[in-house]
């Protein structure tokens, strides 16, 4: 695999993550997100470069969208470590596109508790976010993989 080529895309899905995060703003951030750029966390199904694209993405997302610190910190952490298992779960789309919706549930439901709505009891942010998850990952992921799937081989991993 070329490094370039990687790395390129891997920059491409992280400014997308970003982009789409910030457009759609009102409802990426808050006790009840949708981050319909989440749809994205399946590519590590096909691309590795994807698992620290969608790292940095989550980052630039949190930093420019005005994110407190413990979010960017953990928010960008469950980003990552659902990647990772998205990446290592590969061979199983249905439990590859759990692993957001798992991470970021708790994780970021967690923040979300703590630092923006802690008069929400820790459960209902979890489901919250979890739910948010759900749709973004389990209903538009598998519509995002199934066009990164046509895009030619060569393009992708040259």
């Amino acid at each position: 695999m070329n490094n370039t080529n990687a790395l390129t895309r891997g920059a491409i899905i992280a400014a997308l993550y970003a982009v789409i995060t910030l457009l759609l703003a009102p409802i990426s951030y808050g006790e009840v997100q949708i981050r319909l750029s989440e749809s994205l966390t399946l590519l590590p199904v096909l691309l590795p470069e994807a698992v620290p694209a969608l790292a940095v993405g989550c980052l630039l997302s949190n930093i420019l969208g005005g994110a407190m610190i413990f979010d960017v910190i953990f928010g960008t952490l469950a980003t990552l470590l659902a990647a990772v298992c998205t990446r290592l779960l590969r061979r199983n789309q249905l439990a590859a596109s759990f692993m957001p919706v798992l991470y970021n549930g708790v994780i970021v439901g967690t923040v979300v508790h703590t630092c923006y709505a802690p008069m929400i009891a820790l459960p209902l942010c979890m489901l919250f976010v979890a739910a948010g998850e759900a749709v973004s990952c389990m209903l538009l992921g598998p519509i995002v993989l199934r066009a990164a799937r046509r895009i030619p081989s060569k393009m992708l991993h040259s």
